[in-house]
């Protein structure tokens, strides 16, 4: 768990993205640290983030991850059991299985962040990725390689973000005497 945030923070900070966790039991993280006796919970943003960069050398040793949060870039939530706080955006569910009838493409999700349009991508942990209620519960899947690869947590965490913004580059009008 703390290592996909540290994996994900850097990519985060690069491709001017926010995060946010779901569900993620950092409380029992420290327990099995044997660290929660003597230290507060975990309430904060920055709070989560300094616990993380505490036990990592990911990411410049967590920093990216504080420069998140200390920006109000990193916010953390309990598991949605009703579904996602709407002011993260369209909920887009990562899965190499999209549902045929919800399939969006990396190109139409930057097409809609081009209009000005939040997107959550939510990705999942571990070998099963999402659960099967949140992928029914979302109204949009996206597959990243179009040839339904099931790609490694950390590798579509870095892959995605990089494919918006190459797509986001070409969409969005470039400035008089702006880069190229």
């Amino acid at each position: 768990m703390r290592r996909t945030l540290a994996r994900a923070a850097p990519v985060a900070a690069a491709f001017d993205c926010n995060l946010a966790a779901f569900g993620f039991p950092f409380d029992e993280g420290r327990r099995r640290e044997g660290r929660s006796a003597d230290a507060p919970d975990l309430r904060t943003p920055l709070e989560v983030a300094e616990f993380v960069a505490d036990s990592t050398t990911i990411g410049e040793g967590g920093e990216y991850f504080q420069q998140l949060a200390r920006e109000s870039r990193f916010q953390f939530f309990p598991f949605p059991g009703a579904g996602f706080p709407p002011q993260l955006g369209r909920v887009v569910a990562t899965t190499p299985h999209p549902d045929a009838g919800k399939r969006t493409t990396p190109l139409e999700v930057a097409r809609e962040l081009a209009s000005g349009k939040s997107q959550l991508l939510v990705y999942g942990l571990g070998p099963r990725g999402l659960p099967k209620d949140v992928l029914a519960a979302s109204k949009t899947h996206l597959e990243i390689t179009g040839k339904g690869v099931s790609l490694e947590t950390a590798t579509a965490l870095g892959a995605l973000p990089a494919m918006l913004a190459a797509h986001l580059h070409h969409l969005t009008p470039r400035r008089p005497g702006g880069d190229a």
